[in-house]
């Protein structure tokens, strides 16, 4: 995989619109990222990867468009900017969501099922096999989690939880089903920011 050179510290954006973008800001830092809270136009221009948390899918699209940038950050995506999306992230970045009409990113060339894991109360961690040599195994924490139906031809699985997608990426879009935010030592954060060009 490409990724940085030796020191650089990338500018990396968290979607701070709504959701648990506090939680991801302290993971990118602690991978040695510079982080910007993109809350705008204005901050999307400031950065070179963004990472979109969990929380509410429907309001942070609605909020996107609502402050003018849904358009321009689909558009960056498009362009090949390195975009990680956790949880509600992955539902907006999805192409296809059931039951689901909301404005939406849309560049991610997979099926998905909202809430599939069931609600709130049954959250749940659980160990998940992965094919990133830098990270053999993990403990992952689904709340609310979306479930990955179905996967486009140039969309590559890396992780599952059973026989089930949960981390997937397509060029430099990653989206996991799980919360990495809420795992130790970042790992799945280090290796996003590895990923991004020099």
């Amino acid at each position: 995989m490409a990724g940085l050179t030796s020191g650089r510290k990338p500018t990396v954006g968290v979607l701070a619109l709504q959701g648990d973008y506090a939680a991801h800001r302290a993971s990118l830092l602690e991978a040695g990222a510079e982080v910007v809270e993109v809350r705008s136009g204005e901050d999307l221009a400031k950065v070179e990867a963004m990472v979109i948390p969990g929380g509410e899918s429907t309001v942070m699209a609605s909020l996107m468009e609502r402050f003018g940038f849904l358009d321009e950050f689909r558009r960056r995506i498009q362009a090949g900017m390195p975009t990680f999306g956790t949880c509600a992230g992955l539902i907006l970045l999805a192409a296809r969501v059931e039951r689901w009409n909301k404005p939406s990113l849309a560049v991610l060339d997979i099926d998905l099922r909202r809430n599939a894991y069931g609600t709130q109360v049954d959250s749940f961690r659980a160990p998940i096999t992965t094919t990133i040599p830098e990270i053999p195994g993990l403990e992952a924490v689904f709340i609310r989690a979306p479930k990955i139906l179905t996967v486009g031809s140039e969309v590559e699985v890396l992780a599952f939880h059973g026989k089930d997608p949960v981390l997937v990426r397509q060029g430099a879009i990653l989206g996991a089903s799980f919360h990495p935010e809420l795992i130790p030592g970042a790992m799945v954060h280090r290796w996003f920011i590895r990923s991004i060009p020099a």
